[in-house]
């Protein structure tokens, strides 16, 4: 598939299903790219495909399957809008740091694929009201997902989910206690951290 370049491309494009009930469309929006009208479509979409269906089946759909309907806050990136969120400040990494991340149709230093989608789940923000409440899920998703980053933010305990070849299996925050929650070395990486997670939903897919 080529980069679009006609409306009628850019509505097929949208249409590329990528698991049961995520379609590309789901992940073009961007604030960042409306606001400022710079086309957010990627130079590579089958990449951009590739990497989508991997974040989605392996990471979204069990997800959504288990704690009901997710929100998509944000998902695909391109370059030129990521580098342009990135040179005013609007919270965006360089392209650089992005690539197999939110650029999900250039693969990083490593030649690996990934995708990332900024995620809300409405049963946490339903049934959970301590600011440090996002770590129960934090801790769900590490017992339970193949996921290759976390991190999470303070409005509705929003969080990026990445999917990579070769996942780090990091979980950061911004919401107290912010830093570093888990990574590969510490202490409490390994094992069950079902204790964190009581009441929580069996993982279903």
């Amino acid at each position: 598939m080529k980069k679009p370049g006609s409306l009628k491309g850019l509505e097929e494009l949208g249409r590329a299903r990528l698991s049961k009930n995520f379609f590309m469309r789901d992940f073009l929006h961007s604030e960042i790219a409306d606001f400022y009208r710079i086309p957010n479509i990627p130079d590579n979409p089958e990449l951009a495909i590739e990497a989508g269906r991997r974040l989605c089946e392996e990471l979204l759909e069990p997800l959504q399957a288990t704690f009901g309907r997710l929100h998509i806050r944000s998902g695909y990136r391109s370059a030129e809008v990521n580098q342009f969120g990135n040179r005013n400040n609007l919270n965006c990494s360089s392209n650089a740091a992005t690539t197999a991340d939110h650029i999900w149709d250039v693969r990083d230093f490593d030649g690996c694929m990934g995708a990332t989608a900024c995620v809300v789940v409405p049963w946490m923000v339903d049934n959970y009201r301590n600011e440090e409440d996002w770590q129960r899920l934090a801790w769900w998703i590490h017992d339970h997902l193949p996921y290759a980053s976390l991190c999470f933010f303070p409005k509705l305990w929003a969080f990026n989910i990445q999917w990579h070849e070769r996942p780090r299996r990091v979980i950061q925050s911004y919401v107290r206690p912010r830093g570093i929650l888990t990574k590969p070395g510490m202490e409490n990486w390994e094992g069950s951290h079902a204790h964190y997670y009581e009441g929580f939903a069996p993982l279903r897919n």
